[in-house]
Formats: structure tokens, C-alpha cells, sequence
């Protein structure tokens, strides 16, 4: 197994016709290699939808499979995992891409794939891979399979967002075949199509210590920044200004950074790098624009 797979075929396993269902491809080429000349102590799948990670399990010889889903009754909110194991498979729904109580044919408030805010999904993302980590044996593993999402011009990632629990072992990309998305032709030339996934594996090296990492959004205003150029700033106050300004305007806009704080003669730079810089452009006595 190398850090980039491709899987024209999904194989014979499972569901064929089950939306979202991964090739078992993924699930048998994962178990031989992290089990070459065995075969785990316990093997569990969480999110099994059409019966994949199944169907792999009995072609290896696994007997003692578990494989968790709404489908047969378990709830990964609220239900406990029912084993401890050293290899742990999970493939969520992407937030609400799929819908899948239209798979089952009935709702259930605690899917998943409802409809619901990111930031919901995320939180109850982190639950439920809380609940796979803590179910670990020491030593064992926890691969991870999740794809990006776009929605209304915005990308989400959903590996950057969530928590992440234990050690981060392998971050393995993942090709896409034969998505819905795949015969759609794109008005905007700019827009590039999601043809990939993660496939995250991380290790549990310690009984009670546990490694996690989550990611923090920020927001900064860049006229705070001590090592911002001032080519920088003037750039930034004529494009806020509609790429065209008075130079008295161009002085509101950065007046209060960090850059004129420290420089009592802050107007008189400002001037000079309007005059210096190919960027810029006098359009009348007092007034500058961006040259592009």
C-alpha cells in the first residue's frame, strides 16, 4: 500500500448499487497491511452501510468481525461499541451529501448525514471518533476515510476540522471513480472537481495518554501585522477602496496599523511607495490607482 490508491473497480463486495459504499479494495488492502501474516484480534467497522467491510472480513477468514451502522440498529451517538479491537475501519457520511435515510428508507434524528450546520456535524464527528479511539486496545488503529465537500462556493475539510485522536500514523489520498459528478460539465472555468480522499490512520501508543489535535480559525486584520510591507498596505487600502483613491483616503485606510504606529513619518512613506512601485498609478494630482 503506498500514500496514493486508485481503485477504478470497486470489487465485488457489498452493495454495489448502496450510495457512498467504498471498495472493499480499500478494507482488504488496509488489513494485509497492517496485518501481513495474521489476522486481527478483533476487526470492527463503523459506518458499515452496504455490507463491504463484511464481505471482506469472510473472504479473509476474520469470524469475529463486528460491523456497526443505523442500518442494523446501532446508534454511533449513543450506543457503545460493543468490543474492544486492534483495527477499527470508519467511513461517515460527508455532513448531509448523501442523505441516507433515503438509503434505509426511514429517519433517524441521530444520522449523521442529516441536515444540520457544519459545525454540528463536526461536533458529533468528534464524538463518535472519541468513542472508537477509547475502544482501541493498545497498540491498534483506527483508519479513517472521509472525502472534502464544497457547498454554495465554500470548501469544507472535513480531516482539518474534526479532532483528531491518537497518533497520525499514515495520511494516504484516496482516488474518486464514477461520481455523480463525474458527467457534470462546469460553467466556471475555475472550478475544480473533489476527485479524492483522505484516508487517515492513526495509532493508539498508549493506554490512558492520548494525542489530539484540533484546528483553531482566526481572524486577523493583516494592518496588524508587524512584518506587513508597505507596498503591502497600499496595495490593500486602493483595492478596499474600489482600486482607485485620494491619497487623503489611502491615509484613513492604513492610518492606526502597526507599520505607521512605529513611523512618525508614515504619510511620507506611503507617498513613496505609491511613487516607487510599478503597482501604482497617478491618475490625477491626489488621486492613485492600481496599475493592473
Amino acid at each position: 500500500m503506498k500514500s496514493i490508491i486508485s481503485y477504478p473497480e470497486r470489487g465485488h463486495w457489498g452493495n454495489s448499487a448502496y450510495r457512498g459504499n467504498c471498495s472493499g479494495h480499500v478494507i482488504k488492502d488496509l488489513l494485509q497491511q497492517f496485518f501481513p501474516n495474521t489476522i486481527p484480534k478483533r476487526f470492527v467497522e463503523v459506518f458499515s452501510g452496504g455490507g463491504t467491510g463484511q464481505d471482506v472480513a469472510k473472504e479473509l477468514g476474520i469470524t469475529n468481525s463486528v460491523h456497526l451502522d443505523l442500518n442494523t440498529g446501532w446508534n454511533a451517538l449513543k450506543d457503545e461499541i460493543p468490543f474492544g479491537s486492534d483495527f477499527v475501519f470508519s467511513h461517515p457520511p460527508y455532513w448531509s451529501i448523501i442523505q441516507y435515510e433515503f438509503q434505509r428508507g426511514s429517519y433517524d434524528p441521530d444520522d449523521l448525514s442529516n441536515v444540520m450546520s457544519y459545525e454540528e456535524f463536526i461536533e458529533k464527528l468528534d464524538k463518535v471518533n472519541a468513542k472508537i479511539y477509547q475502544s482501541l486496545m493498545n497498540g491498534g488503529r483506527h483508519a479513517f476515510l472521509v472525502g472534502d465537500v464544497r457547498r454554495k462556493g465554500r470548501y469544507y475539510s472535513i480531516i482539518k476540522d474534526m479532532t483528531w485522536f491518537g497518533s497520525l500514523e499514515s495520511h494516504i489520498i484516496k482516488a474518486q471513480h464514477n461520481c455523480l459528478s463525474d458527467s457534470k460539465q462546469y460553467a466556471n472555468n475555475n472550478f475544480v472537481p473533489i476527485v479524492h480522499e483522505h484516508l487517515l490512520v492513526f495509532k493508539k501508543n498508549h493506554v490512558w495518554m492520548v494525542q489530539m489535535k484540533n484546528t483553531v480559525t482566526k481572524t486577523f486584520d493583516l494592518r496588524q501585522f508587524n512584518n506587513i510591507t508597505w507596498r503591502d498596505l497600499v496595495q490593500g487600502a486602493v483595492e478596499w477602496l474600489g482600486g482607485q483613491a485620494k491619497l487623503e483616503q489611502i491615509y484613513k485606510v492604513i492610518e492606526g496599523s502597526k507599520k505607521t504606529v512605529k513611523n512618525k513619518h508614515w504619510k511620507e512613506k506611503i507617498r513613496q511607495t505609491l511613487q516607487m512601485h510599478d503597482d501604482f498609478v497617478s491618475i490625477e494630482r491626489g488621486v492613485w490607482g492600481l496599475n493592473y
